[in-house]
């Protein structure tokens, strides 16, 4: 059975005893340090893990576009450019991928949701990352394996994770449901340590992905997040509830804990706050 939302590291480790074949991607990052992931990946990881960072692969560059508009801090890869990294990673339709990191799944649900948006069914996020795994008994490794610069792209398939652009956003204000994934403080406007501009958009309610976890750092049981998540629904669909954040990155963890309660597959406004609040023709909002 494929595993689609989490993955535990007994379960991981049952799969590997298994001899199936896996992917797994060390996920590892600080946005205010863009090279201690790597740094921690050469010092020990799951073995046969690549690397893959966050702003070299897992996003398209940060540049304003011939309009002077700017797309976001992490604005999406091509999915051209993603699939052909997960080709040379060895990536097939019918191999189980695991992402981790050692941030509480904020930079591994990024992952999660780009294979999904590229049409692989089978990828999971590892509860609780690189902790749970060594406390597991899981060993680590400091060998690089290597990638097929010869590989053929991942065959991708239907988008299956919806996204919205800002204009179709900013044109239905008011009638969908923007849940903001930053921190509180941030969501309030009362600091802003990375973008412009400090605020929310108009109507956004606030939902620090940190509160998906538990003190462990393992993502809280279904059924706690289902609890917890459903009134955000206010009884509506879940198509209807917008996920964003600073950059299109930690609103993953959120679209994650959704479809892990059962609730559904929520859109994602990848370019979040940041592409947002680069154009002051757009509202702003502070609580």
């Amino acid at each position: 059975m494929a595993h689609r939302t989490l993955i535990t590291a007994a379960e991981l480790q049952a799969l590997q005893r298994s001899n199936q074949p896996l992917l797994l991607l060390d996920c590892g990052f600080d946005l205010a340090d863009p090279g201690a992931g790597e740094r921690a990946y050469a010092e020990g990881h799951l073995p046969g893990a690549h690397y893959v960072h966050l702003e070299r692969e897992l996003s398209a560059p940060a540049v304003r576009d011939a309009q002077g508009r700017f797309p976001g801090r992490h604005p999406l890869p091509a999915r051209e450019a993603l699939a052909a990294l997960l080709g040379r990673l060895g990536l097939h339709p019918d191999m189980q991928a695991v992402a981790y990191d050692a941030q509480g799944g904020m930079f591994a649900a990024r992952a999660w949701w780009l294979l999904r948006w590229l049409g692989h069914d089978a990828v999971a996020v590892l509860d609780g990352g690189r902790q749970a795994w060594v406390e597991a008994g899981g060993a680590l490794d400091t060998a690089v394996p290597a990638r097929d610069a010869a590989a053929p792209a991942y065959p991708a398939g239907t988008a299956t994770m919806p996204t919205l652009q800002a204009g179709e956003l900013l044109a239905q204000l008011g009638r969908l449901r923007v849940l903001d994934a930053r921190a509180p403080e941030r969501w309030r406007g009362d600091v802003e340590p990375l973008d412009a501009v400090a605020g929310h958009i108009p109507g956004a309610l606030n939902r620090f992905f940190k509160l998906n976890l538990q003190p462990d750092g393992r993502f809280k049981t279904a059924e706690a997040l289902r609890a917890e998540l459903a009134p955000l629904l206010a009884g509506g669909e879940a198509a209807r509830l917008v996920q964003q954040c600073g950059s299109g990155v930690t609103a993953c963890h959120n679209v994650l804990a959704f479809e892990h309660a059962g609730l559904g597959v929520t859109p994602l406004y990848s370019g979040s706050w940041s592409e947002w609040c680069s154009d002051p023709a757009r509202p702003v909002a502070r609580s």
